[in-house]
């Protein structure tokens, strides 16, 4: 609908006219969801932003507070760097998340506390090792790269 509402004519009144045209039409007989109720939530209670969660569930989004956000990415990059190709990579993928660990410690943010300290990555590198000589079917460190 491109029709402009032209001037000195109620706004509703043309709201109303184009509904009833648009209907006329036939443009909702076959339109998705057509005889049945809307979806209700499952809250009574009402949410000014329920179609701003509905749309980010819809495209897989999610927002958390840093300090989770953190967390969760402080998970992902320890099991990074536990299947890393080489050793130069697990130390990389360490230095970056300690040094946002670090950040977050000494400047926390509003919200849940962290809950988390650097890993050691002297640490981490030997699990490294010992999961690589594991899966190379090897007694020795398995090709390291530092």
């Amino acid at each position: 609908m491109t029709e402009r509402k032209p001037p000195g004519v109620d706004f509703e009144s043309w709201v109303d006219k184009q509904i009833r045209d648009a209907d006329a039409r036939g443009e909702f007989e076959r339109l998705e969801g057509a005889g049945r109720p809307l979806p209700r939530e499952v809250e009574d209670t009402y949410d000014e932003l329920w179609w701003v969660k509905r749309k980010m569930a819809r495209e897989g989004m999610s927002v958390l507070p840093p300090t989770l956000a953190l967390r969760k990415e402080a998970e992902d990059a320890l099991e990074a760097a536990l299947a890393a190709p080489s050793e130069r990579i697990v130390r990389k993928i360490l230095a970056e998340i300690n040094a946002k660990i670090s950040d977050m410690m000494f400047k926390p943010p509003p919200g849940p506390p962290l809950g988390k300290k650097p890993y050691d990555v002297e640490d981490v590198v030997r699990r490294w090792r010992e999961r690589r000589a594991a899966s190379d079917g090897q007694g020795g460190p398995g090709g390291s790269d530092a």
